[in-house]
């Protein structure tokens, strides 16, 4: 597995980047790890409702196929991209949502945090607030889209959307939990407790 480290890079041309390399990738294709910040922007996925958009305020909305509702993007946010094989790793939908969770929870514990799930909200939450949140498109057997973690970011931008379509959805960082990380240094602990995961589940 190759991990990419793209740094700050516009939503749109990323999107787009996951979509070619899914669609040319052949059976032999290494699975690849992107970590990325992006420019503020929200994105909705192929179900999400405009209505969840509670106002203009001046960011970007961009329609985009992953599944799920409205969520937010920006700088101070950890973004890693999943362009995976499932077919090879043998691993279903299902697995891997809870493969993602379950390393980000990991990676909170590590560093002193206690969090969970919610039952029918996929994501991770430390209390009632979200503090990550994920994503898939599956094609061909290939995953890619995958999980945002909230680190140092301005969040008031949360507040002009309904988070993944839950009115009033409170939304945490890392950084408010007392965790003195940046956003590329959560990448890299959250990058480990995924290929631990992914291994433990193709082994």
């Amino acid at each position: 597995m190759e991990i990419r480290r793209l740094g700050r890079v516009d939503y749109e041309p990323t999107w787009h980047a996951m979509q070619e390399f899914t669609a040319g990738r052949t059976p032999e294709t290494l699975d690849e790890l992107w970590v990325v910040e992006h420019p503020p922007v929200f994105t909705l996925g192929q179900a999400g409702k405009r209505e969840h958009i509670l106002g203009d305020v001046g960011i970007p909305v961009v329609k985009i196929d992953r599944g799920g509702q409205v969520t937010y993007h920006g700088p101070g946010q950890v973004v890693i991209y999943l362009l995976l094989d499932l077919q090879r790793l043998k691993i279903k939908v299902r697995e891997l949502v809870n493969a993602i969770e379950q390393a980000i929870i990991d990676f909170l514990a590590e560093q002193g945090t206690a969090a969970g799930r919610r039952p029918g909200a996929p994501g991770v939450y430390v209390g009632d607030a979200k503090i990550a949140a994920l994503g898939l498109r599956i094609r061909n057997g290939c995953s890619y889209h995958g999980l945002a973690l909230n680190v140092a970011m301005d969040l008031s931008p949360f507040a002009a959307i309904n988070p993944c379509g839950y009115a009033g959805l409170r939304v945490t960082q890392t950084s408010e939990l007392g965790i003195p990380l940046t956003p590329a240094e959560a990448g890299e602990h959250l990058c480990r407790h995924l290929r631990q995961q992914l291994d433990e589940r193709h082994g």
